[in-house]
């Protein structure tokens, strides 16, 4: 059975993505869906490629006993575009770059992350390693984490 895939994308792939790749995976294990659901994260820029989340991500994640082990950040590269069924950007500046980095022939799906949250009237998950509020972008994540969980169930039940 083919596994629906998705990748979470911001920056660096230090704070936002891989936040929301933990949680998504625990989500995901709950529901116990973790063999039909395949999840990563990517970072658009090179900076921090092969380090663990940053620690202020680390420390929410902790504190929500979710966890992150072996996840080191990686740099989106022009495959990823037929290789994921949806590419989750965390906000707009994300999803231009990932337009222009997978290219036009992609097949993922590439939607914003807050589309899935249209309620709070924000487009963009804002980035803590510039702000330094993880737990705003946590509670972001978490809510809307569980709204995409809903919706890749529906896309698994129509097969």
């Amino acid at each position: 059975m083919k596994k629906y895939r998705v990748l979470f994308v911001c920056l660096g792939n230090i704070c936002r993505s891989p936040m929301a790749e933990a949680v998504f995976r625990s989500r995901v294990a709950a529901a116990g869906l973790d063999d039909r659901i395949e999840i990563d994260s990517a970072g658009t820029g090179d900076w921090h490629v092969g380090k663990p989340p940053h620690e202020g991500t680390r420390r929410l994640l902790d504190r929500h006993g979710i966890g992150y082990d072996g996840m080191r950040a990686r740099q989106l590269a022009p495959e990823d575009g037929g290789q994921w069924d949806l590419i989750v950007a965390m906000d707009a500046s994300n999803e231009r770059n990932i337009r222009q980095i997978v290219g036009g022939s992609a097949s993922a799906e590439v939607i914003r992350f807050m589309s899935l949250l249209p309620e709070r009237g924000v487009t963009d998950v804002p980035d803590p390693y510039y702000t330094g509020n993880f737990e705003e972008v946590y509670e972001m994540v978490d809510a809307g984490c569980e709204r995409l969980l809903e919706r890749v169930k529906d896309r698994l039940a129509d097969g």
